[in-house]
């Protein structure tokens, strides 16, 4: 393996898992994650990168440790790079209820790779492995915090979920979807109890099922 960034005393995610799979003989290798697997509301999205060699960019980190602002800021700079191969696959409620919030995230990320433009001929996957990938992948755990193609695109991940749930709470403003982006926070639950559930939600996660019979599954 390439001798770690962090062993010359950088700190955050680098280009050691990267630079030893091309070592090991792969050419692009992608970085995949995820965003929102656990709230009762909106779609769970997964985004995959590939950067270019060298690539460097101030602040690129796992996104829960950047403030949302810093992350949007990042967000624009990302997308405007035409050296950055990215997509991003919107996984929504309707398919989160019928296969599984599980399931549902690495349809996600099998998708995420296969609409990138360039194939990549290796994935280092945030997380736990993911069956039947159709590429070559190693599952990172806290990988958002380790590689710099994941970190990217949990950035891309994160904030392409939060301008969504922004805009459902344009939709929905009882719900305060932009405060809280669906997660289980007390005003979110008060607000599913007096006025049940919309479209956005998952009906197939508690509580949201426990308030209807019918979950339209």
């Amino acid at each position: 393996m390439a001798k770690s960034d962090k062993a010359a005393g950088r700190s955050g995610p680098d280009f050691s898992l990267e630079k030893a799979a091309r070592k090991s003989g792969h050419q692009l290798v992608a970085g995949v994650d995820e965003a929102g697997r656990g709230p009762l509301a909106g779609p769970v999205v997964v985004a995959a990168a590939i950067l270019p060699e060298g690539f460097t960019l101030d602040g690129v980190d796992d996104s829960k440790k950047v403030t949302e602002a810093r992350r949007e800021a990042l967000f624009d700079q990302l997308v405007a790079d035409s050296a950055i191969a990215y997509h991003v696959e919107v996984v929504p409620p309707s398919e989160i209820d019928q296969v599984n919030i599980l399931e549902a995230t690495r349809n996600g990320m099998r998708r995420s790779v296969l609409g990138l433009k360039a194939r990549p001929d290796f994935v280092l996957i945030d997380g736990t492995p993911v069956p039947d990938f159709p590429i070559d992948a190693e599952a990172v755990v806290k990988g958002d915090g380790k590689s710099l193609s994941i970190a990217v695109a949990s950035i891309l991940a994160k904030v392409t979920r939060d301008r969504i749930m922004r805009k459902l709470a344009l939709d929905h403003p009882e719900y305060g979807f932009d405060r809280h982006k669906g997660y289980p926070t007390k005003h979110h639950l008060e607000m599913l109890r007096e006025h049940g559930p919309v479209e956005a939600h998952r009906r197939s996660f508690a509580p949201v099922a426990q308030l209807t019979l019918d979950l339209g599954i």
